[in-house]
């Protein structure tokens, strides 16, 4: 195994165990909501004037399937959907009371994980940082300019 591939082994090793322990800690804390519902609040929360439009585009989904899940979020009567005196066309979303309660849990285990890693951290140079950064910024760009190909690809295939 080369380098190349022995560091996208190490990052991918390394994300995972991640999400395995986030998860597991957050599976008892919001036991009974899945994580799509968990980032639709956490987005909720955070944007005041959230909509179909603005979370399709930030999770990547469809308008259709975003609707869905707001539905679903709505009968769970953790979030409510309003419109703007001034604009009767579009749809908002805001929290309720019970998915407020929730996007603070979600916020607090955040910070709880945040506060478990803050000791590695402090063992981490700026210079090792900026490594890191770069590193993922020019990985990042590579991997946009791939899916920008896949695109264009896929347009073509379909004329």
């Amino acid at each position: 195994m080369n380098k190349n591939e022995q560091a996208m082994m190490d990052l991918w090793d390394m994300f995972k165990k991640r999400m395995w322990i986030d998860s597991f800690n957050m599976k008892d804390s919001l036991k009974g909501y899945n994580p799509s519902e968990i980032h639709c609040i956490a987005y909720i929360g955070e944007d005041k004037d959230s909509n179909v439009t603005k979370l399709a585009e930030s999770f990547e989904m469809t308008r259709g399937a975003i609707s869905k899940l707001t539905k679903k979020l709505e009968k769970k009567r953790l979030i409510e959907s309003y419109q703007k005196p001034d604009n009767k066309k579009e749809v908002y979303f805001e929290l309720t009371e019970q998915g407020q309660a929730i996007y603070n849990v979600h916020e607090e285990m955040h910070k709880k994980f945040k506060d478990r890693d803050q000791p590695f951290f402090e063992q981490v140079t700026d210079e090792q940082l900026d490594v890191i950064l770069e590193f993922a910024e020019k990985y990042n760009r590579h991997l946009d300019a791939e899916i920008k190909k896949l695109c264009v690809d896929m347009k073509s295939d379909h004329l």
